[in-house]
């Protein structure tokens, strides 16, 4: 039956039209947000009862429930449950522990609900309504998240309840509407609905005015007071702020449950402690109880909860003020009689969880079923429910030997949940111990990498470096995956950290075991290169890479852990650290690949940026903002910070000062908070390169100066070559030399064409007549069978600059014009007008390029047109980017309606790149 609410037109209105405009293909999702008893679950009703023809589920957060992974997700799904069979979901049905299989990761989840979502909505739109989002399980709340912030054209609405205030920080930047109390008028009106005898104007007045037009207020606290208090204005609340007022309506829901006689108490605190709603299971509980089937009638009659097909309190609070006051004995009567009622075969982690509420004093029985019930959701990537589960049976564990090492096992899987400060907080239960000397320094490890998560600072470094010591001496195999994590630690820090430190404490440390695996081969090469210097470095790094590619190829299972999550230092920065962009490519595009494939976004992110800074030297900067714009997105929706490195570079190259800068000053306030000295120099590094560009020399000459103050690891060749160029035309020849000299070392101890070919660039730029000509070539050359063509088109432009100095302007025409056309399809504004300024000079014409934006393509619309083009169906290219093929095909109308083609068959990749974003990210 549909509902109307008194004093909500506004609210109504804008619900309604959620509900038209999903009719007519558009997705959408609402975050609804006030105070508790302000009318977010009454707006959720009206939305029920007004679907327009939508199909509608509904779930609900439960406060017992925050630490039981899935939770949220799988009320929604039971409504659905028929489509789950198809192995398409399958990562759902492996995370609700339908299936085996490896743990999924908690947002290729969210993809496989985002699908489910779609397949649903095909026969008619869906609406999912989630009541108290404040308290969903943390993966639910992420995985669904993550489908509102993917949702486009799929007929799927998302529709939120959140308490404010709350820390439900997943839903933050999502659509709002926020729920304030009535108007005068209307909360008289409301307020006159409760009333049942006469109340004078003024207290009718007073009474408004203090429950500030909270709905609940208005209805349920004239019920708490007798009819002469009300009559008189006796017994009104005094101005009440929300929180006050929350606990003055809970007073009231407690006076009528205190009203009840013990049977219906106790049946209720059952529903309470029962949070998914399943009717038979409260009754099978109840039985044990020795509560008979008439319970329920008195607390229905009191209009507190509802127990049908399923169970529903008739406001969360009810659930909240029911559990809260029962005392310890009854509690654990109902979640004794909750768990014997529970199949174990089919839900026993559930049973596992209400045995341990059940539990009195220690009881070592119900800390192993939790223990056991911990492997179980970790091996369904539950790792928040994985780590509940442990803390609550190191809570149980009579023995202090063994309550020590689940204390420290629940603060390692709590930090890889993401819970840094929970996990944190353990520790200090594990100290207390005893502890034996090994589990002493995984504490340490454990420490020093919640501190390296919490701040990517300095500080973490020395500590990681005491913990690899301690688990050396130790004979841990950890040992030296923590020397690098203590190195890794050191480079993020860079000029703020002591790098050589870390690398001279990794070269004594016991050598691996043959055969050595790549990680060993990196360990071994990142500490030679800070130990013994560069030339030394070279060929353990590339055995190192060449270890990387190989697992690669193989698709290790270590691969994402290792390449992404445990080390800062591989392989980037290390490829471009050798001047090896062959490498460097292959290891970008496999990443990428890797976390598509895998749905990892919590790796992609990372890939996409670091394939983002391969497409920037390729001159590709429309694919670069394409990536840069996709792993932004990705990092939001996973609750994660953007990453700036590849941002920087595109920025810089791109020329345009204002913007430039204005990134890189974004990017150095970031770095220094953090305590990333790294970031640091490459803001330096970048900014040279920008202010050569727009031959601004002094300015590129102070930042290349700072930039190369410390071998910062992956760019410093990179900051000697901007130091050399803006020294050599501010004519500050000594210190162009001495860079000269240094990259001489390194370019040439690499010895690959990139690295030798930005080396002769360098040294044409300080020599004379017929050797310079040569060395010009020879650059030109070498950078031409390499991808990085950005360089090679700088390396005509500083060629045809020297050419028309030496009075050669038919030759410097040539190449002056490749470097015109060259970095101008790139999007190099500033390198462009440089050239096109020497090319001005040689008395040839060129004018300034003009970008016409009338219909350029959007970063993603950019690269789904070249995904299209390359031969991808809707559905492959979002499996692909992470959205829905309804989604897809919405973007390609509008590229098909920008390029002015009909179909896929007349997208090409030039026709693409001549519309794409090369000056938006």
């Amino acid at each position: 039956m549909a509902i109307q609410l008194q004093g909500r037109q506004r609210e109504c209105e804008a619900l309604d039209r959620l509900v038209v405009s999903l009719r007519a293909g558009q997705s959408a999702a609402l975050v609804l947000r006030g105070e508790a008893g302000i009318g977010k679950t009454a707006l959720l009703d009206y939305v029920q009862t007004h679907p327009a023809g939508s199909r509608v589920v509904r779930a609900a957060g439960v406060e017992s429930e925050l630490e039981l992974a899935y939770g949220g997700l799988h009320q929604l799904c039971a409504q659905l449950r028929p489509h789950l069979s198809t192995p398409t979901y399958d990562a759902l049905s492996t995370a609700f522990g339908l299936t085996p299989g490896d743990p999924p990761d908690r947002f290729l989840v969210g993809v496989s609900m985002l699908n489910l979502l779609t397949e649903v909505a095909e026969d008619e739109p869906l609406i999912c309504l989630i009541d108290d989002a404040q308290w969903l399980d943390r993966v639910s709340a992420q995985s669904l998240a993550f489908v509102a912030r993917r949702l486009l054209a799929e007929r799927v609405a998302l529709i939120f309840a959140v308490r404010d205030p709350s820390a439900a920080d997943e839903l933050s930047g999502l659509p709002e509407l926020v729920v304030t109390g009535l108007d005068f008028s209307d909360a008289r009106a409301l307020l006159d609905m409760a009333l049942t005898g006469v109340v004078d104007e003024r207290v009718r007045d007073r009474f408004v005015a203090e429950t500030r037009g909270n709905p609940l207020a208005l209805m349920e606290l004239p019920r708490t007071l007798s009819a002469g208090q009300l009559a008189g204005g006796f017994g009104l609340p005094d101005a009440l702020d929300a929180r006050a007022l929350t606990s003055r309506i809970e007073e009231g829901f407690r006076t009528r449950i205190q009203s009840l006689p013990p049977e219906p108490r106790l049946l209720m605190l059952a529903a309470a402690a029962e949070p998914i709603g399943d009717a038979a299971l409260l009754w099978r509980a109840a039985e044990r109880l020795g509560i008979g089937p008439d319970a329920a009638a008195p607390a229905e009659s009191a209009d507190l909860i509802d127990i049908g097909a399923r169970v529903r309190f008739r406001h969360p609070l009810i659930r909240s003020v029911v559990y809260r006051d029962a005392s310890q004995a009854d509690r654990r009567s109902v979640h004794r009689a909750l768990a014997e009622a529970t199949d174990p075969a089919v839900d026993p982690d559930r049973r596992a969880w209400h045995r341990a509420h059940a539990a009195v004093g220690l009881d070592e029985a119900v800390a192993a079923e939790l223990e056991s019930a911990a492997e179980r959701a970790r091996a369904r990537g539950g790792l928040a429910a994985a780590a509940a589960f442990l803390e609550r049976a190191a809570e149980l564990t009579p023995d202090p030997v063994r309550r020590a090492g689940r204390a420290l096992a629940a603060a390692g899987t709590k930090f890889r949940a993401g819970e840094p400060d929970a996990a944190y907080d353990l520790l200090a239960t594990a100290e207390i111990g005893p502890l034996d000397d090994l589990q002493s320094a995984h504490l340490a490890r454990l420490r020093a990498q919640i501190v390296f998560a919490r701040r990517r600072s300095s500080d973490a470094g020395p500590l990681l470096l005491d913990a690899a010591n301690r688990l050396e001496v130790l004979g841990d195999p950890l040992a030296r995956e923590t020397y690098l994590e203590a190195l890794g630690a050191a480079i993020f820090g860079g000029r703020l950290g002591d790098v050589v430190k870390a690398a001279e404490a990794a070269r004594v440390a016991r050598p691996a075991p043959a055969p050595a695996g790549p990680m060993d081969l990196l360990l071994d090469g990142v500490a030679t290169r800070f130990t013994e210097g560069y030339a030394a470095a070279v060929q353990p790094l590339r055995m190192a890479l060449q270890a990387l590619r190989a697992d690669a190829t193989r698709g290790a299972a270590r691969l994402e852990h290792w390449l992404w999550l445990a080390c800062p230092v591989a392989p980037e920065p290390v490829a471009p650290e050798l001047w090896d962009d062959e490498t460097w490519h292959d290891l970008a595009t496999r990443a990428v690949d890797f976390g598509r494939k895998l749905g990892a976004l919590g790796v992609l992110p990372v890939a996409l940026s670091y394939r983002a800074g391969v497409h920037v030297h390729a001159g590709e900067f429309a694919a670069a903002a394409a990536l840069i714009s996709e792993s932004d997105a990705l990092a939001a929706a996973t609750g994660r910070a953007p990453l700036r490195y590849s941002r920087l570079m595109l920025a810089a190259w791109r020329g345009e000062e204002h913007e430039a800068m204005k990134t890189i000053e974004a990017g150095v306030k970031d770095a220094t908070e953090r305590g990333e000295g790294r970031a640091l120099a490459l803001a330096e590094c970048v900014t040279a390169v920008l202010y050569n560009g727009l031959s601004r020399y002094d300015a590129a000459l102070d930042a290349a100066r700072r930039a190369c103050e410390q071998e910062d690891l992956g760019f410093f060749g990179w900051s000697l070559a901007e130091l050399i160029e803006a020294a050599a035309r501010s004519n500050a020849r000594t210190t162009a030399a001495e860079a000269l000299q240094q990259l001489e070392h390194h370019a040439g101890a690499a010895g690959t064409d990139w690295g030798l070919g930005i080396l002769a660039r360098s040294r044409a730029l300080l020599t004379e007549g017929p050797a310079a000509d040569a060395l010009y070539r020879e650059a030109i050359e070498r950078l031409g069978r390499t991808r990085v063509a950005v360089h090679l088109a700088r390396a005509h432009l500083v060629y045809g600059e020297w050419l028309r100095r030496e009075q050669r302007r038919q030759d410097a025409r040539f190449h002056l014009r490749v470097a015109y056309d060259s970095l101008g399809d790139m999007g190099a504004k500033a390198f462009t007008e440089r050239a096109r300024q020497e090319l001005v000079a040689t008395g040839a014409t060129a004018r300034r390029r003009q970008v016409d934006t009338r219909d350029i393509l959007t970063a993603q619309e950019a690269q789904i047109a070249q995904l299209a083009a390359g031969g991808l169906t809707n559905h492959e290219i979002g499996s692909q980017l992470f959205l829905s093929h309804h989604t897809v095909e919405w973007h390609l109308r509008k590229v098909f309606s920008k390029l002015a083609v009909t179909s896929r068959k007349q997208l090409s990749p030039t026709l693409i790149d001549a519309a794409s974003p090369v000056s938006a990210v």
